[in-house]
């Protein structure tokens, strides 16, 4: 037992101090990851977002109750072309299905819409591979309220798997 304990005691050690290093690399290479944005401040929110956004090469899963036409227009434009973009709400679905199907007729962008009232946060995941937290709606963000975009990494797996299983379960929109 106790060697057991030890040698997993070393593996936890060594895992933390590999989540030490990429976090230090990462920031030194690209910048935070977390990023505080206090109130009124819409366009660092949108700007954030943004960066974000156009990082995705191949899919795009936006997972918001509070979607609408105007996220659409605000930031369905940045995300690069032939990337399979997937939207999850559960409100003003009158109003955001009709936009994105003239934003795909218009530039042929492959998007999804989905329904499920099994939703309340806001993230955004990119390629399968990264995700992040919105605390505020992607259509308010900042603007009512300080908010933190954040990165997902020691929960990212669960994360991603929880919103996959709703959005296979969700209902079809468009």
């Amino acid at each position: 037992h106790t060697m057991a304990r030890e040698a997993q005691e070393g593996i936890d050690g060594f895992m933390g101090l590999l989540y030490e290093a990429r976090s230090s690399l990462r920031l030194a290479t690209v910048g935070p990851v977390n990023v505080a944005i206090g109130h009124g401040l819409v366009f660092d929110y949108f700007d954030q977002l943004r960066q974000i956004i156009e990082a995705a090469q191949r899919d795009i899963l936006f997972i918001d109750p509070y979607m609408d036409a105007e996220f659409v227009s605000r930031f369905l434009p940045y995300v690069r072309a032939a990337v399979s973009i997937r939207l999850l709400a559960s409100c003003s679905l009158a109003a955001l299905v009709p936009a994105a199907q003239l934003f795909a007729q218009q530039t042929k962008a492959i998007i999804e819409v989905r329904s499920s009232d099994k939703i309340h946060d806001r993230y955004v995941i990119i390629d399968g591979a990264t995700c992040y937290q919105s605390g505020a709606s992607f259509k308010d963000g900042a603007k009512n309220a300080g908010t933190v975009i954040a990165e997902i990494t020691d929960a990212f797996a669960a994360v991603r798997q929880t919103y996959e299983d709703l959005w296979l379960g969700a209902s079809k929109r468009l």
